[in-house]
């Protein structure tokens, strides 16, 4: 596959609170270099992005998938994919889970072309989990690592 091609990009995703200005580009100011090419939908909580110093270009695809498309060719395709994952394999998961099951999606797809990388990240990180107990993974105390700017 082509390097410069629009599936080749890494998913960066993070739990917010709700999709306010402030929420969004606290976001990208920790996961992304200023000055870094960053296309949105016109969403207007991303419109300070340019004054915080990105080279930001918003797309308003207006329900167009053709423009989608041409500018945003994975995101529909990833939600699809994560949709379908979580529906199809997990049947459904809860709340308490979710997080774990979204560190999960992120680790596969920034994987998905190196395969035996993706092993060897598991392994690596592995040696170092503090994983729960069965009873504290239900106590309702427990709650899964977050993934904040990180590329999980």
């Amino acid at each position: 596959m082509d390097a410069k091609s629009p599936l080749r990009g890494s998913l960066l995703r993070a739990n917010l609170h709700d999709r306010s200005a402030k929420s969004l580009c606290e976001f990208v100011e920790n996961a992304v270099a200023p000055g870094t090419l960053t296309v949105t939908d016109d969403w207007s909580g991303y419109a300070s992005l340019r004054k915080r110093g990105y080279d930001h270009h918003a797309i308003a695809e207006c329900g167009d998938p053709e423009v989608a498309e041409d500018f945003l060719p994975i995101i529909h395709l990833v939600f699809a994919n994560l949709k379908t994952w979580l529906t199809g394999i997990h049947h459904g998961v809860s709340r308490q889970h979710l997080q774990a099951y979204l560190n999960e999606f992120t680790f596969r797809f920034n994987r998905r072309f190196y395969p035996f990388n993706a092993f060897r990240s598991l392994l690596g990180i592995a040696g170092d989990a503090k994983v729960p107990t069965y009873a504290e993974l239900y106590s309702g105390d427990w709650r899964h690592p977050r993934c904040s700017g990180c590329m999980c």
